[in-house]
């Protein structure tokens, strides 16, 4: 009832602004470019040392549409969008994971979760896991705010995310796939991996909705 009178005050809107849905099937399938994978080989190469793959539904800089499905998740707050970029990250060559694996969003700081309302990696990583039955542990906490990373260089992200987040958990499963919306230089997800594998994880990859 309460959806009812929002959408009736505030109608939903969909990427190209039409109305009464957040994302129309057309826009659906332009979301779609192809998917990404880095194996660990690939991401020691660009000075990822501590993740073992990142895989990601579609390319970020071909497909103009999904930047702006991105955007308006988080920035415009529309958590309505989560199934709809969650079904992206299957779109993905993923591997079958071992019994006992789990899936843990990239945590936000407090400040920027106040602000925004939602993690939108945890949104994501609910999705997956009532879709996948794979559980969903947040195993991360962030340390620290480290601000925008977007208009950083790759060197200064690096920096910024050094001892960013810790691992929670005495103990947690070895094997862990990480949830994001968004892998770019992969300086957030390393330190993540970082974490989790100096807690005795031995497999840590990244699933994304996109790669850019």
């Amino acid at each position: 009832m309460f959806q009812t009178l929002l959408d009736f005050v505030f109608p939903r809107r969909s990427l190209t602004g039409e109305e009464g849905e957040f994302v129309t099937e057309e826009e659906f399938q332009k979301l779609h470019s192809f998917p990404v994978v880095e194996e660990k080989h690939v991401l020691l190469g660009r000075g990822i040392e501590w993740l073992d793959a990142i895989r990601a539904g579609s390319s970020y800089h071909y497909c103009p549409l999904l930047k702006k499905a991105i955007h308006t998740f988080k920035y415009q707050r529309i958590p309505g969008l989560a199934e709809h970029l969650a079904s992206l990250i299957t779109a993905a060559p993923l591997p079958q994971v071992p019994e006992g694996a789990v899936l843990c969003p990239v945590p936000l700081h407090w400040s920027r979760l106040n602000e925004r309302g939602f993690n939108q990696s945890e949104l994501l990583a609910r999705e997956l896991s009532g879709h996948m039955g794979i559980p969903m542990r947040c195993l991360l906490s962030r340390t620290r705010a480290t601000g925008f990373q977007s208009h950083r260089s790759r060197a200064e992200r690096l920096v910024a995310m050094q001892d960013a987040f810790v691992c929670r958990q005495r103990s947690a499963p070895p094997f862990v796939v990480l949830i994001d919306d968004l892998a770019t230089t992969g300086a957030t997800l390393d330190a993540c991996a970082r974490a989790l594998k100096e807690r005795g994880v031995t497999h840590v990859e990244a699933w994304v909705v996109a790669h850019g």
